[in-house]
């Protein structure tokens, strides 16, 4: 079978027909062996040709002769008696207006002119028949075609109601979209507030019918719509003229402060870690203490020091005026905090609360010492009946923040916690083996020995290395004895260089490393980040000794007799120290 119904079969289209090959609507040729209309072939319906005033579409006139070759090649009719055709219908080929062969065999024109019969042809053209019938529909695309019966046998669906639109040429086919339903338009005059017993608009735009007997109308409105709207728009330009008000008066307006220190009425004030003047000025007056942020700012601004105010608690009066607020602001001591340094003893630290919160002295202690197992100290700390202080060591070195409900016990819980969160991090559990101690509070104890004899994280190392040394049992130049001065120092509760050699020797205290060996029963102070990471990874250079000549820059050595030399400058230092009355 030829492509799309040219010609019926069994005989194929003669090569040698001119006409050879696709026409299309076009009336271009297709080239031999190509395929004219990609697709499914069984979905092509051949396009009918339509004529009459409703159709703008060029006339496809019929001539009455026949192609040659036609003749020559004369197909062959298999259809039934009632469904023969007209023999002047059957060998004549279809042209579009330009005089191209469509490409239409006579079942298609028959077709074409069955679809065509709802319409007024001119005269002597062809009438159309009823509908068009997709010949290929759910059939062999190579089988026998079947023509379909004579126009007036099969109705015109093309007529009824329900029918579908004729289909049209390649160059006009496209789908027409389903008409949607557009809102009618707002009648001029209307409101932009609509009735509270508005029916909201639907698919066709807004309803109509509200009058009487079903006519159409504007909404009715009532009086409480209109009182809507009013307050709404009251409010609006209310607000915005409020606001601008505002704006302007502190754009341009005189900037308002209070006057004076402030009256007797004190506030705790927490400025937040980055922020800057101008939050620090809308914490400060939401507060009361400064009648606007400005006056804080521009007063800070004033002053050498304004932008070096640290973040913390602060306890200030009320109605304070702007410079007043930043003179006490500036001034560390005033600054609402308890610093614990690197290697501070708790001693220090329990002094330094009850000041801050206004307790008796030795209010810190006492809870220190009662409450010590219910701060929450580690399972491995405090165990040793000979400590002294079972938390020092675990008040870690940081800044904390006093509030109005801090309380001896709160920042002890806090110091612990921060400790042991620490510890937990650096893993002294795990690394108290690898470095040939007991237990994990000796980790913290010869950290807490490193940071009181060095001065900068270089000693921090080469001291670790010096305890470890001294530790050893096959250390026969001192007998395993550490003799730190600050092990003395921190029995006696105190802080001297210059102390009796021999006194010191003779001290029986387990703390006392001049007179035991090993080390003390637990930390002597309470030890920083780097001291803390120098003796988990000491230097390993093999020291044994070390002195401070300058009492600046401490001297290592390897030899006890390296370390004499030194001894004796050291001394000499000191004794003409004393005679200059230094």
């Amino acid at each position: 079978m030829t492509e799309y119904g040219r010609g019926r079969a069994p005989e194929p289209w003669h090569p040698e027909d001119p006409l050879y090959g696709d026409q299309g609507w076009t009336g271009q040729a297709t080239q031999q062996g190509q395929e004219p209309y990609a697709g499914d072939r069984q979905q092509y319906q051949p396009e009918p040709q339509y004529q009459g005033p409703q159709h703008p579409e060029p006339q496809y006139q019929q001539y009455p002769q026949q192609y040659p070759e036609q003749q020559q090649y004369p197909q062959q009719q298999y259809l039934p008696q009632d469904q023969q055709l007209h023999p002047q219908h059957q060998q004549q080929p279809v042209y579009d207006g330009q005089g191209w062969d469509t490409g239409q065999g006579p079942q298609v024109q028959y077709q074409a002119a069955a679809q065509a019969q709802a319409h007024a042809p001119a005269p002597g053209q062809y009438q159309a028949g009823p509908a068009p019938v997709d010949p290929y529909a759910g059939a062999d695309p190579y089988a026998q075609p079947v023509a379909v019966g004579y126009p007036g046998e099969a109705p015109d669906l093309y007529t009824t109601p329900d029918a579908f639109p004729p289909p049209q040429p390649p160059g006009r086919r496209h789908l027409e979209p389903d008409p949607v339903d557009e809102p009618l338009p707002e009648e001029p005059g209307e409101s932009l507030l609509a009735d509270a017993d508005d029916e909201p608009p639907g698919r066709g735009g807004r309803r109509a019918g509200r009058g009487k007997g079903g006519k159409s109308g504007k909404p009715k409105r009532t009086g409480a719509g209109c009182l809507a709207a009013a307050v709404i728009v009251a409010a609006v330009v209310g607000g915005g003229g409020y606001y601008g008000y505002s704006y302007i008066k502190e754009r341009f307006g005189a900037t308002e402060d209070f006057a004076g220190a402030g009256s007797e009425e004190s506030v705790d004030i927490e400025i937040p870690r980055g922020a800057g003047l101008g939050q620090m000025g809308r914490i400060l007056k939401e507060a009361g203490v400064v009648a606007s942020a400005q006056a804080f700012v521009d007063a800070a601004n004033a002053n050498p020091k304004g932008k070096s105010i640290q973040p913390g608690v602060y306890t200030l009066k009320k109605k304070m005026s702007g410079s007043a607020a930043v003179a006490v602001m500036i001034d560390p001591t005033k600054l609402n905090v308890i610093t614990v340094t690197e290697g501070m003893r708790n001693t220090k630290v329990y002094e330094a609360i009850d000041k801050k919160l206004g307790k008796p002295a030795g209010t810190t202690k006492d809870i220190a010492q009662r409450q010590a197992k219910s701060l929450g100290l580690p399972a491995w700390a405090g165990n040793d009946p000979k400590l002294i202080d079972p938390l020092e060591g675990f008040l870690y070195p940081t800044r904390y923040d006093l509030g109005k409900d801090s309380t001896p016990e709160s920042l002890l819980k806090q110091m612990v916690k921060n400790a042991t969160a620490k510890y937990t991090e650096l893993n002294v559990e795990g690394k108290a083996k690898e470095l040939g101690l007991e237990n994990p509070l000796q980790v913290v104890t010869v950290a807490s020995l490193v940071n009181a004899e060095g001065k900068n994280h270089d000693d921090f190392r080469k001291m670790a290395e010096v305890v470890y040394n001294r530790l050893k049992k096959t250390n026969d130049v001192t007998n395993q004895k550490l003799q730190f001065d600050s092990t003395y120092n921190y029995v006696k509760n105190q802080s001297e260089i210059n102390f009796n050699l021999k006194e010191a020797q003779a001290f029986d205290h387990p703390y006392n490393t001049h007179f035991v060996k090993g080390l003390p029963p637990g930390p002597i102070g309470n030890p920083g980040l780097e001291a803390l990471t120098a003796t988990l990874n000491p230097d390993h250079g093999g020291w044994m000794f070390f002195v401070s000549v300058d009492g600046h820059t401490t001297t290592f050595t390897k030899t006890y007799d390296e370390h004499l030399k030194l001894v004796a400058e050291f001394q000499e230092r000191q004794k003409q120290k004393k005679e200059n009355g230094g």
